[in-house]
């Protein structure tokens, strides 16, 4: 179990439901975020939003641009979700094993598990599946906040971005 006790107390009162978890970093809230939870609670009774804390995200300079206490006020404001947990884990796998969620939802992003440089994608459907649970991925139109941050903040200068698109079209997952 997790040292949450909110999280210990929302689970204890939610036995019986079928519960639906969603995990990433959550910075930079889009439409795609919205069609992607919205279409995950679909699955479930219960919908738990966990998002990665700052200081396990490699996103790049000054990423998250908003820390984790404000990206979880701003998820929490969002109707359809029913519990809001801040992971201080570079994975989510102790947190599935925690959860033990019914379905645990990831962007189509996540279809190919050897594009996902961390790893994690196989750690944490090990532990969902020791549970029973179901590795569901959404197929709803996806959009990166990374390129949203990259695009229309200041992060960069333009040479930084030229580097940046350069890079981009040569790096591959290999």
């Amino acid at each position: 179990m997790l040292k949450d006790k909110n999280l210990n107390f929302f689970l204890s009162k939610n036995k019986k439901k079928r519960i639906v978890l969603c995990h990433g970093v959550f910075d930079v809230l889009h439409i795609g975020h919205i069609n992607y939870l919205k279409e995950a609670k679909s699955l479930g009774d219960i919908l738990i939003v966990s998002l990665t804390s700052k200081k396990f995200v490699n996103k790049g300079p000054g990423r998250p641009l908003f820390n984790d206490i404000e990206r979880k006020r701003f998820l929490k404001t969002i109707s359809f979700i029913d519990y809001v947990h801040i992971n201080h884990s570079y994975t989510a796998s102790k947190l599935i094993k925690t959860i033990k969620p019914n379905f645990y939802c990831k962007g189509k992003d996540y279809q190919i598990f050897k594009n996902d440089l961390t790893n994690n994608i196989k750690r944490e459907v090990s532990e969902l599946k020791k549970n029973g649970g179901k590795l569901k991925i959404i197929n709803t139109k996806t959009y990166s906040s990374s390129s949203l941050v990259n695009n229309n903040f200041k992060n960069y200068n333009n040479e930084q971005k030229k580097i940046i698109s350069i890079v981009r079209r040569e790096l591959t997952s290999d």
